[in-house]
């Protein structure tokens, strides 16, 4: 398969009044062509952070690439000027974000919002980009889609908003579309909806997919490889099926075991992951892990471990990873 976006060796900081963030601290991963990787993590840990730096969306100041290669196509996004890389944004990635509510300009019409993207990278005129909006609301599932396309973001509910930008970010049939939580601000029900939804149009159009998100349960239903991330960096990668039936990094396991399982007991106890994320401006050379993991040992406060491989595909930054499931046992 050819790989599509080679992310190697990524930082990103923000230089603060209270010190340097290291929010994206030497990431490296790669994501093939109609492939969906996944980026988890706790709130604070670089997922936003790390997707958009790839398409230079990082304000300065604070913010800024400090380190690294972003390679889409055999392109280094991080050295492409200003002009070079909006020729790319929207084009040949796209990206739905977070919160559509704040994404999508609340005194801009849908059409007017979905034509933006459609005549600067087309050149087409406004009659042939409103006919193109029209269908694109029709793909994403939209009904009246002619009144809809003259209303306002306030007009619409939240699930109608998260498929407007849906359809914004697949409006030029990008070959890499990036998701951050783009079902945070959802109910159950439309969560489902909207997810099936990209899976079923990137599948279809064969667009490879960025999800990045908190929520497990999506990562086992939706993506190919996962890449956990913790404290800015990807602390272990793998296959879903790796990741979710033999975790090698206690945080992984962790995280596991703080979701409710089905096939428990009503009465079992979740096992939260004890105490916070570490300050991002006081990280030493240690794991960053070390001090709300149960596994600890010496050396993990002298050097921080490396990315590497505990089986084929399969990859974890851990002293233990060798011994974690035998050191479950005893916990046990």
């Amino acid at each position: 398969m050819t790989t599509l976006l080679e992310i190697e060796n990524l930082k990103t900081q923000f230089f603060t009044s209270a010190g340097v963030v290291r929010a994206v601290d030497g990431i490296t991963y790669t994501v093939d062509e109609g492939e969906t990787v996944a980026l988890v993590g706790e709130s604070g840990c670089g997922k936003s952070v790390s997707a958009l730096s790839i398409l230079r969306l990082i304000p300065w100041p604070p913010g800024k690439i400090v380190d690294g290669h972003i390679k889409f196509n055999g392109v280094d996004l991080a050295s492409l000027s200003e002009e070079e890389i909006r020729q790319i944004r929207g084009r040949d990635i796209g990206i739905v974000f977070q919160e559509p509510m704040t994404s999508l300009n609340p005194v801009l019409s849908i059409n007017e919002q979905l034509s933006e993207t459609l005549i600067t990278h087309f050149g087409i005129t406004n009659e042939e980009a409103r006919k193109k909006s029209l269908s694109l609301l029709e793909m994403v599932g939209i009904s009246d889609t002619k009144r809809r396309l003259d209303q306002y973001p306030h007009h619409l509910s939240g699930g109608m908003r998260q498929r407007v930008m849906i359809a914004m970010a697949l409006s030029c049939e990008p070959k890499l579309s990036s998701a951050d939580e783009p079902t945070t601000a959802l109910d159950v029900t439309i969560q489902a909806q909207i997810l099936e939804l990209m899976k079923e149009l990137t599948k279809n159009m064969g667009v490879a997919m960025i999800i990045i998100t908190h929520n497990l349960g999506v990562v086992a239903r939706y993506a190919d490889r996962v890449n956990v991330m913790y404290a800015g960096k990807i602390i272990e990668s793998g296959t879903a099926h790796n990741v979710y039936h033999n975790p090698k990094h206690p945080y992984t396991l962790a995280l596991l075991n703080s979701i409710p399982r089905m096939d428990q007991p009503r009465q079992a106890k979740l096992d939260p992951v004890e105490g916070q994320p570490p300050d991002l401006t006081q990280l030493d050379d240690g794991c960053s892990f070390r001090p709300r993991c149960r596994f600890a040992v010496e050396g993990c406060a002298k050097s921080f471990p490396e990315l590497e491989a505990v089986s084929e595909g399969h990859f974890a930054a851990c002293f233990e990873k060798g011994k974690l499931q035998e050191k479950i046992k005893v916990h046990s």
